[in-house]
């Protein structure tokens, strides 16, 4: 009995340190058995986590910032007298370049980055370090900064999700928050679920004089994670839902650069001593920041080539982040994959454009719809009709009405507004999914419009329709447009004509009508 309890309590315990495999989503998609043949079921995806800073290029500003051009020799913070730290850029064994902040640590001596002395002072010793990935990224772990000198007083930490453009602060740290910064001093275990997303200034980091045994600044995204996924993460279940549901919490663990701007060095417990300002500067031995490539939950893999990361997609997707849909995958507007429902998710593929015959079948979807689209070439328009119903189970009972619009890839657009159909569904069949009226890739806007959520496009002044293909004007003003503009509308009225006499001959064709 006492065996049992024993294997029971490690049994538990290991369940609550580490989280259940499911929350991994590491398989894009299985093959399944059905009634007649073998099937594909695809998942939600995201690839292992991993060290990015394998991945990153480093700049740093100023460039000269660097010691060692010239040499400089340095002294102990806590011992002015002790001045054995020499820092020589045309040597090996003494220079101290960025790359050093990345490599393997766990080497005696320690290797690091170091800038160069305060020489300068009053004028603030400032460096700002920019980490860039050219790819978005997902935080998935503390970053943890590891300082060879003592932890700066002064240090803001920022991010930016547009490769640099654009910079928001992570979190402030300071020896005196309100000082530095005018924000009062917060700890991140003072957050709670509503103002997990504030942007705090702390002191734990960056207060005391033992910098000699606690050398590392960290910005804690598992204290974050914590507050909706308990305190061991073992509820990964109620993080998953929220970052689902929620983009600025998604957002917010999502960067593509990451900013270190050093505002002010270590300056010991007394007041800065002008006579021997080589005790004064920033240097950094190691940065760790542990994350996985953003690809949208449609990839579980990640590849660097040619110094450049990509996601390798999956469910029909492509571009760096997956997200948008392959050529002939348009079958529906693109979205992100879900984590729920949990364990597996939701894949959201992209559907596939079939060509059949004379027809571009759009899509699937469970149910009928009023704004069906159905593309015809102009070189195949007779049995169209015949081909619709043979094909989808639906019912002619209107002829064509006289309007269509000319697409920009050459081929007439029809809609249920032009061709009117009773839709009947099949038991067994999957109609056409409604469709879009624009969008970026198929059906442009014309003539400089613009699409607006894939509904309408807004038209600049002279055009309209519903791809803002027509030339609308009124008098004296038509002399204005363009006459290439007016040439092309006239052609498209001209091919129309030719197409609804095709049209018509082959339904009365179809309906054994010439008797009448």
């Amino acid at each position: 009995l006492l065996l049992s309890y024993f294997l029971q309590t490690i049994w538990v315990c290991a369940m609550q340190h580490y989280p259940a495999s499911w929350g991994h989503y590491d398989v894009c998609k299985s093959q399944v058995y059905t009634e007649d043949r073998l099937a594909w079921h695809y998942m939600a995806c995201q690839p292992e986590a991993t060290d990015m800073t394998k991945y990153l290029r480093v700049s740093l500003d100023p460039p000269n910032i660097t010691c060692g051009d010239p040499p400089e020799m340095y002294c102990a913070l806590e011992n002015p007298y002790m001045c054995n730290n020499e820092c020589d850029a045309a040597t090996e064994e003494l220079a101290h370049p960025p790359e050093l902040m990345f490599d393997f640590e766990g080497r005696n001596p320690t290797t690091f980055w170091q800038s160069t002395s305060w020489k300068k002072y009053p004028k603030p010793l400032q460096v700002n370090i920019t980490l860039s990935w050219n790819k978005s990224i997902e935080l998935t772990d503390d970053i943890v900064i590891t300082f060879e000198s003592g932890r700066p007083e002064q240090m803001v930490l920022e991010k930016s999700l547009d490769f640099g453009r654009t910079w928001q602060p992570y979190q402030f740290y300071a020896t005196d928050c309100l000082d530095a910064f005018t924000m009062e001093p917060k700890a991140v275990h003072e957050l709670t679920q509503r103002t997990l997303l504030d942007i705090i200034c702390t002191e734990d980091y960056s207060r005391g004089y033992v910098w000699k045994y606690d050398k590392t600044v960290r910005f804690e995204i598992k204290d974050r994670f914590a507050l909706f996924a308990g305190p061991r993460l073992h509820n990964m279940a109620s993080l998953y839902g929220q970052l689902d549901t929620t983009k600025n919490l998604r957002d917010f663990f999502t960067l593509t650069d990451l900013r270190i701007r050093l505002l002010r060095p270590a300056t010991g417990a007394t007041m800065v001593d002008e006579n021997n300002l080589s005790r004064y500067f920033y240097a950094i031995s190691d940065i760790k920041v542990q994350g996985r490539c953003k690809c949208n939950l449609h990839a579980n893999s990640c590849v660097f080539e040619k110094g450049k990361l990509s996601c390798e997609c999956e469910h029909n997707t492509t571009g760096p982040d997956c997200s948008r849909c392959k050529k002939h995958y348009q079958g529906r507007a693109w979205s992100m994959g879900s984590y729920l429902p949990i364990p597996k998710g939701t894949a959201n593929i992209c559907k596939y454009i079939s060509i059949t015959g004379t027809v571009w079948v759009v899509g699937h979807s469970q149910h009928c719809s009023n704004t069906d689209v159905v593309w015809i070439r102009h070189s195949s328009a007779a049995g169209v009709f015949k081909h619709l119903s043979d094909a989808a189970g639906l019912r002619t009972v209107h002829q064509p009405k006289t309007s269509s619009r000319q697409h920009p890839v050459g081929s007439v657009l029809f809609t249920n507004s032009v061709l009117a159909f009773e839709q009947q569904c099949k038991s067994n069949f999957s109609c056409f999914p409604t469709a879009q009226v624009c969008d970026n890739v198929l059906l442009r806007c014309q003539n400089g419009g613009v699409c607006h959520q894939h509904q309408r496009c807004q038209c600049p002044a002279g055009f309209s329709g519903v791809l803002c293909e027509r030339v609308q004007c009124q008098g004296e003003s038509c002399q204005d447009l363009n006459s290439g503009q007016v040439s092309h509308s006239l052609q498209s009225s001209g091919q129309f004509l030719v197409i609804l006499l095709v049209l018509v001959s082959s339904m009365l064709d179809t309906w054994d009508l010439s008797s009448l």
